[in-house]
């Protein structure tokens, strides 16, 4: 029983970025389905969008910004770099988007755009540079070419697709 819970454990640390993606939308539906009826497209948007803003941004980028800072070493061989000065860098730029991510979970509709246009342009510019090591570094190390190239495109897509939705169908009125 404590080697599952020590794989899983590494399992869903290891892979942080689908794990607080995976959790925002857990905890989005169990607040659309907390939500008095009856249920109205713009309600699940909401829900979906807020929590997917304060999970895939708010706390990802956070405990990036506890890697990258405090475990440097181990961040930079989980994803196939050296060790170096611009682990500070990625972090504390990783707490500046986790800071605005928070403020924009359940904030207007513009902060909320800022927090997912922010975080898509750092996501997918790691995503090409993902790409660019795989091919000419032929870097495969888990923290490059395993789950987070993947989120890397994933976490953008969500929040651009939300706040489409969101755009197009408006918040719930109070």
């Amino acid at each position: 029983m404590a080697e599952l819970i020590k794989t899983s454990l590494i399992f869903v640390l290891s892979n942080f970025s689908l794990s607080f993606l995976v959790l925002g939308g857990v905890v989005a539906l169990a607040a659309i389905a907390r939500a008095p009826g009856p249920l109205r497209r713009e309600v699940v948007v909401e829900k979906l969008l807020a929590w997917h803003v304060f999970f895939a941004i708010g706390v990802a980028y956070l405990y990036n910004f506890v890697c990258h800072v405090f475990f440097g070493q181990f961040t930079a061989a989980f994803i196939g770099w050296a060790q170096s000065p611009f682990q500070l860098e990625v972090g504390t730029a990783s707490l500046g988007f986790a800071i605005v991510g928070f403020l924009a979970a359940f904030g207007s509709f513009d902060l909320r755009l800022a927090a997912v246009i922010g975080s898509a342009a750092f996501l997918l510019g790691a995503a090409a540079g993902h790409v660019y090591q795989m091919a000419m570094a032929h870097n495969f190390a888990p923290g490059n070419a395993g789950t987070i190239f993947y989120t890397d495109i994933a976490i953008p897509l969500i929040g651009l697709g939300l706040l489409w939705l969101q755009k197009r169908w408006g918040r719930p009125q109070a």
